[in-house]
């Protein structure tokens, strides 16, 4: 029996299922991302600086395109004014091209932070194409350390990133450091790009 218009490939799963991939992507042409210093909407004022750093990190790992942090302590963060909740006409879009010389944006906010007794961290991102304001990519989810699921991904994001002899301790660390857990968000997400 034939099914048309439908593969399952079995030997390849995204960590993550929430998120959103331009299905036009290899058409898209973008040489220069700026990241955006995350808003943060949770208690916790450090672990934006933290959660763009990690992202940076991961991201650039993967190659995709050359990367630049726009910090909020920067003039340029000041100069462009942006805000991850609106969406920006093409005059806006070219001065912010412009003035950070890249061509698309990854911009978001940390909607959640809970660091005890089960750490959680919510996401929300997107990465836009400045030349064109086409949506390439976005994500938004909440990681918990508790959950099943999470745990496994974090064992695997350890076998594949991390001694293997250290695996255990390893594991019991992502789901009580902070700086641990981000790390492993962030290579689940540079995972999805």
């Amino acid at each position: 029996m034939f099914l048309t218009g439908c593969s399952i490939d079995q030997t390849h799963t995204q960590p993550n299922r929430y998120y959103y991939l331009n299905p036009n992507q290899e058409n898209i042409d973008i040489g220069r991302v700026a990241i955006v210093e995350l808003d943060n909407d949770s208690g916790y004022p450090q672990i934006a600086t933290e959660m763009t750093n990690a992202l940076f990190e991961s991201i650039q790992k993967k190659q995709l395109f050359s990367l630049t942090i726009v910090r909020k302590r920067d003039d340029l963060w000041r100069s462009l004014q942006l805000d991850s909740n609106t969406a920006y006409s093409f005059k806006q879009m070219n001065s912010i091209r412009e003035m950070t010389n890249c061509d698309g944006v990854l911009i978001g906010n940390i909607t959640e932070f809970k660091p005890y007794p089960h750490m959680t961290i919510g996401l929300r991102l997107k990465l836009t194409d400045l030349k064109d304001g086409q949506l390439i990519w976005a994500i938004e989810q909440v990681w918990n350390s508790s959950d099943k699921y999470t745990q496994k991904r974090i064992k695997k994001y350890l076998e594949n990133e991390k001694d293997s002899s250290q695996i255990s301790i390893n594991k019991r660390l992502a789901t009580i450091s902070p700086l641990e857990f981000i790390k492993f968000i962030s290579y689940e997400i540079a995972e999805t790009l």
